[in-house]
């Protein structure tokens, strides 16, 4: 086991799970991940094999079929994907969100009919906010829901649903008149169940295609489609009573879990940057010597290998945090905030160190070039966070 990125006080079990999936990441992942990226090939194999461990149950509760483990176990088995290939991580992702979602708010029926499914990865999940319109400003959201009697009839567009076309239900956040004084009251988050695949997979519900990206291949991200989708009331996730009005806020409680998820992918991307350097920093002869006998390389591995332990920490407290039962909205934003940003900045390392093969296709260095930048953006940009991070210390130390 290496030295960076360690976590104490974990359970036997906790080191056993994520033990299995450092197995099957070295085993499985790592080998393939380059063939499949470049071909934008969704990992079928790869997916197999996590149903097989029952990750994609991992925190949902035992009664519904699950391996009922917490945030952290999921945050650090995150990490062990992303070292292996980031889109693997990103295909359980949203699933986990969606799964976090019906567990905390959704109603005993929802609870019942989903879990079970979802647990096995026969169901997966996918989350959805952002419009062509609007991303980090939610209040702009413009799709709808209008009640009819006992339905509801939704009208919209969706953006960026990371599996868009491979899940089965997706947790979509429209905008619904309940009288309420701030936009954000009239906000109600519907479970819409789907056919998977592209096209319409359900009545007035299309996934029209795949979007190309630069790079987080492989996962498909797509648009919806809405038009004229009827949905029973029985669809808002809680309920009318519980849920109608409520969706900002299930949905904020939500993206909390999904940012920690983002530093954790930032974590093993950065890791895995690290041992590729560090390998052919060893490997690489410049003016007579090994490159790591090079001051400005072994200062270079060193900064690399300090942003990594403190983002990893930061992580690790966020998680922690959520897991007790305390808000951890500014932890969260914290840890996302810092692993993206330093991601970014060991993964550019990485590459320099590799001078011109990071620049070929076949080092897979060139990969994590166009992985990391996407978590600069996803569940929130780094000026989000900085918005999110200010204004909660400025509560807490307001005079």
């Amino acid at each position: 086991m290496a030295r960076l990125a360690q976590t104490p006080g974990l359970t036997d079990v906790q080191r056993s799970i994520l033990e299995t999936v450092r197995e099957f990441a070295d085993r499985e992942i790592i080998p393939n991940a380059q063939r499949l990226e470049h071909a934008d090939e969704y990992p079928s194999d790869i997916v197999d094999g996590m149903c097989e461990m029952g990750l994609f149950g991992l925190t949902i509760d035992e009664e519904y079929g699950g391996l009922g483990e917490s945030l952290l176990t999921y945050a650090l088995v995150v990490e062990e994907l992303s070292r292996g290939w980031m889109s693997v991580s990103g295909i359980v992702n949203t699933h986990f969100i969606v799964a976090y979602l019906i567990s905390r708010h959704g109603s005993e029926e929802q609870k019942r009919s989903l879990l079970p499914r979802m647990a096995t990865g026969e169901v997966r999940g996918a989350f959805s906010m952002s419009e062509p319109g609007c991303g980090s400003d939610v209040s702009a959201i413009r799709s709808k829901a209008v009640r009819t009697g006992d339905d509801f009839v939704l009208d919209g567009q969706k953006m960026w649903l990371t599996n868009g076309a491979y899940s089965s239900v997706v947790a979509t956040l429209v905008r619904t008149d309940v009288g309420a004084d701030s936009v954000y009251g009239n906000m109600t988050t519907f479970l819409l169940e789907k056919k998977p695949g592209f096209g319409e997979t359900a009545p007035g519900l299309t996934i029209p295609g795949k979007i190309d990206k630069m790079g987080y291949k492989g996962v498909e991200t797509t648009e919806m489609i809405l038009d004229g989708v009827t949905v029973p009331s029985s669809a808002v996730l809680g309920g009318v009573d519980a849920g109608l009005g409520r969706g900002f806020y299930q949905m904020m409680d939500g993206i909390e879990v999904g940012r920690v998820n983002v530093a954790a992918r930032a974590c093993g991307i950065s890791i895995r940057a690290f041992e590729l350097a560090v390998a052919y920093a060893q490997q690489r002869q410049t003016f007579g010597a090994q490159l790591t006998r090079h001051q400005a390389i072994a200062f270079k591995l060193a900064e690399m290998g300090t942003k990594i332990e403190a983002a990893h920490a930061l992580m690790v407290n966020a998680a922690r945090l959520k897991d007790s039962g305390a808000r951890n909205d500014v932890e969260a934003g914290m840890a996302k905030l810092l692993a993206s940003e330093y991601c970014a900045e060991v993964v550019q390392e990485a590459f320099r160190i590799h001078g011109g093969y990071g620049y070929s296709k076949e080092y897979e260095i060139e990969r994590l070039m166009r992985e990391a930048p996407f978590l600069l953006i996803g569940e929130g940009t780094s000026e989000i966070q900085k918005t999110i991070i200010s204004r909660g210390l400025l509560k807490e130390y307001k005079l």
